[in-house]
């Protein structure tokens, strides 16, 4: 069944898919998988020090990472993150067009999001040196510097296996894994 984004169903089909897969998924998780995902949001939501670093934080981020077929990621994925003074309304895995729609798109390679990830590359260093796209007002993300790397640190909490890491097997899952949940929820 196909749902459509915004709607009470999709939003109930895809907290069905999250808890599926984090009964079913062995850690560490895929980044970008919808349960690398709910476990990101989950840690924003409980983290006291984002809460103070972000507590004057207005607007949606979207972390926007482009495929990289050869890896098995065959379209690009949008990672979208409400957030409102120091609250993580939620971050979910969302269709183009309304990663499209965000207040600060961060778009950049796979390799690039590993690094950012991991904490190998600075995403505001990133972003001025061009590595990662930003469309936005780079001085709003400047002054909430503090509130960006700690949602980078929390996202390397997360036990985390890189799209570049998966062996064979694996890319073909993540394959099945896209091509479903795109064709269920467009993303």
């Amino acid at each position: 069944m196909a749902y459509t984004y915004g709607t009470v169903e999709w939003e109930q089909g895809y907290r069905d898919l999250v808890e599926r897969r984090l009964a079913e998924a062995e850690k560490p998780f895929i980044l970008g998988t919808p349960e690398w995902v709910a476990s990101y949001e989950k840690l924003v939501q409980e983290d006291a020090r984002y809460k103070e670093a972000a507590k004057n934080w207005e607007g949606s981020v979207v972390i926007h990472i482009l495929a990289k077929p050869e890896k098995g990621l065959d379209r690009d994925i949008y990672l979208f993150m409400d957030l409102w003074h120091g609250d993580c309304r939620f971050i979910r895995l969302v269709p183009r067009e309304a990663g499209e729609k965000g207040d600060f798109i961060l778009t950049g390679e796979l390799e690039r999001w590993e690094a950012v990830m991991s904490g190998e590359l600075d995403v505001i260093k990133a972003m001025i040196q061009g590595k990662i796209k930003l469309k936005g007002h780079l001085p709003t993300i400047v002054k909430a510097v503090k509130a960006a790397t700690r949602l980078v640190e929390l996202a390397g909490e997360i036990e985390t296996k890189y799209v570049s890491q998966l062996n064979e097997a694996e890319v073909e899952s993540l394959r099945n894994l896209l091509a479903t949940t795109g064709a269920e929820f467009g993303i």
